[in-house]
């Protein structure tokens, strides 16, 4: 039940209703967790150029890896480059999380895509996986580890739902891929 090319070279996603639920619930996830902080006291100036006078470095591990320094041994033009930056790419992940969010409340169980809601699809994608791969702690040297997780495990639930964005993020790839 991944993304496929049709015939007419439609882009499809099949999915079932409980794989539909867990995307909207990861969506709903995902617009709460990357939501830039609203400042009171910002410059309207700088508000509507973007530009967040009060961009720090994330705490959240999940939050850095989303949002990493631009610059990793110079601390003053990582904070610059955050100032500038940081807000646009957090409306970046938004506006794909919304474009995932208003796909999925198309009826029916085969979802079409068009290019740019496959590259919003392939941004959330991307987003959600390296946030839930932090929190369970996925590595190159981790990952048959986490797959071989007893149920009871609190992360087993959760590598296998990294595992079928894996899957989803990977069919999603090929399909976009010229002669597939």
């Amino acid at each position: 039940m991944g993304f496929d090319r049709t015939a007419t070279d439609r882009l499809v996603l099949r999915l079932e209703s409980v794989e539909r639920g867990v995307l909207l619930s990861l969506v709903e996830q995902m617009l709460l967790f990357v939501a830039p902080a609203e400042s009171p006291a910002a410059d309207p100036l700088a508000a509507m150029v973007g530009i967040d006078e009060e961009a720090v470095r994330p705490e959240d591990p999940a939050l850095a890896r989303l949002f990493p320094d631009a610059y990793l041994d110079d601390d003053e033009a990582a904070g610059d480059f955050r100032r500038f930056t940081e807000r646009s790419l957090r409306e970046i992940k938004l506006a794909h999380a919304r474009s995932v969010e208003a796909t999925l409340q198309r009826s029916g169980e085969k979802l079409v895509l068009s290019e740019d809601e496959a590259l919003a699809w392939l941004g959330f994608l991307n987003d959600t996986r390296l946030a839930l791969g932090i929190r369970i702690g996925v590595t190159e040297d981790s990952h048959e580890e986490l797959a071989a997780l007893d149920e009871e495990d609190p992360r087993a639930g959760s590598f296998q739902v990294y595992d079928w964005l894996t899957y989803l993020q990977d069919s999603l790839v090929q399909s976009l891929m010229p002669n597939h």
